[in-house]
């Protein structure tokens, strides 16, 4: 099953590849197909690390803009999702070292954390829809509030479904830092969503 899966991915990273090489060679069909596929994804990650709408479609509009203005340039030694996504990292990094000098995507990690990557489970009462909901509400709470290099790397992870070494690529950092990234996320979500269940429980 894991085989066929990686199988798939492959096969999938090399259609678009083909696409982006065609689109190059001077065939538009080929960008919209690409443009298609990816165009979800892309927004949400903008809308979701910005938190602003209409910031997240002026990045998501650059940032198709720059695929369009490197296509002569594309090389194959990197998937094409993984050199899209490094645009739209750059992209918010500008924008963020614009708009507040302070570098909002340096690490302050000052050891590792070991712990499960796994949110919380369902623990907390009967399973119930309007629970479900709240606990869903909470978590995209806790998300926002997560430091940018862990929200980013986070997202990446559980929406975008790149691993870590793809992440590593995308965001140029080492592997490790990545993964640390990855696992002071969970354990800051895994808190987080547990401490305001908690204080929506006291309200009852």
């Amino acid at each position: 099953m894991a085989e066929a899966l990686e199988q798939d991915k492959s096969t999938e990273a090399e259609a678009d590849q083909r696409l982006m090489l065609q689109y190059a060679a001077g065939d538009p069909s080929a960008f919209e197909s690409l443009y298609q596929k990816h165009k979800g994804g892309l927004y949400r990650y903008f809308v979701r690390q910005t938190g602003d709408q209409q910031l997240a479609e002026d990045l998501y509009q650059e940032t198709w803009g720059r695929v369009i203005k490197a296509a002569a340039s594309y090389e194959t030694s990197a998937k094409f999702t993984t050199w899209l996504y490094r645009i739209a990292h750059n992209l918010l990094i500008d924008h963020v070292r614009a708009v507040k000098p302070v570098d909002l995507f340096s690490d302050a990690f000052s050891e590792e954390l070991e712990c499960d990557n796994q949110l919380p489970s369902d623990q907390f009462s009967p399973d119930s829809a309007l629970e479900e909901d709240i606990k869903a509400k909470l978590l995209k709470r806790c998300i926002d509030l997560l430091p940018t290099v862990q929200k980013e790397t986070f997202l990446l992870s559980m929406e975008a479904g790149f691993t870590a070494g793809a992440i590593a690529e995308i965001v140029e950092v080492t592997l490790e830092a990545t993964k640390s990234r990855i696992r002071y996320a969970n354990k800051a979500l895994k808190e987080c969503v547990m401490n305001k269940w908690q204080e929506v429980d006291n309200e009852r």
